[in-house]
């Protein structure tokens, strides 16, 4: 942290999306980014080198989710693991992977193999989630589904990302800490923060760590996943926790 109190020009903030700037809700489609979240990202990104959102979702979903975020100067969203990028109001992305809508088309029929109905498809574009939080047995349902799902991303040539009641498949090669190095190197960052929440969020947390730069990783803490709070160098409580650690920094930015 002294490294960007010190240099907050030379710094890149790099943070999630739900869990972190968003409360986790048990319909993903009715997020909301807190309320104070875009005027402190506004605050920070006048000082330091970039802030930048590393989500799983579509870069657009993002924005959905958070209007106010397009008005933050300099922010750049790298939805989708990284696999797209929103900046300056423009979405760039490779061409869509096939074998997501292909393992998409069959998870009805497994689903309903499984007698499994009451959970929910998110189709997220590049990637498509199964959600698990609104069945009777959340957790015995995300077990029960981690084989099946497993083997239906491999015959589709994809990978299965878990997280906090959701299981995700999506193309392999891009992670959230792939695309912060991609990240850091592009903007010659000389220190880094990530704040995270959950499962997919560990690979930025190690990228922080591989970088080679002063770096704070900073956990959005919850009683569903401890593993990355024990990772962390510091742990929040949740979004309003990880806003008021945000605006600390911003505001001793300003301090003579």
């Amino acid at each position: 942290m002294e490294a960007i109190l010190k240099d907050p020009a030379g710094a890149v903030i790099g943070l999630d999306f739900d869990g972190t700037l968003s409360p986790i809700v048990p319909d993903p489609a009715t997020a909301v980014i807190h309320p104070k979240a875009p005027a402190v990202l506004a605050d920070l990104g006048a000082h330091v080198r970039a802030v930048a959102i590393v989500t799983g979702r579509p870069a657009a979903t993002a924005l959905e989710l958070g209007p106010a975020l397009a008005d933050v100067p300099g922010l750049v969203v790298l939805g989708h693991y990284g696999f797209e990028r929103w900046e300056g109001g423009r979405i760039s992305a490779p061409p869509p992977p096939p074998g997501v809508p292909r393992a998409e088309a069959e998870l009805p029929l497994l689903l309903e193999s499984l007698g499994l109905r009451d959970v929910a498809v998110e189709d997220k574009g590049r990637a498509v989630a199964v959600h698990t939080r609104r069945s009777a047995d959340p957790e015995g349902t995300f077990a029960a589904l981690r084989e099946p799902l497993a083997k239906l991303a491999e015959k589709h040539g994809l990978v299965v990302e878990p997280g906090r009641m959701v299981l995700e498949l999506r193309p392999p090669g891009m992670d959230k800490g792939h695309a912060l190095s991609l990240f850091l190197a592009e903007r010659t960052a000389r220190s880094v923060m990530f704040v995270g929440d959950d499962l997919g969020d560990l690979a930025a947390f190690e990228a922080v760590r591989a970088s080679g730069l002063p770096g704070v990783t900073v956990c959005s803490g919850s009683s569903e996943v401890t593993a990355l709070a024990e990772r962390a160098d510091i742990v929040v409580d949740g979004p309003e926790g990880v806003v008021a650690l945000l605006s600390e920094l911003a505001t001793a930015f300003t301090r003579p």
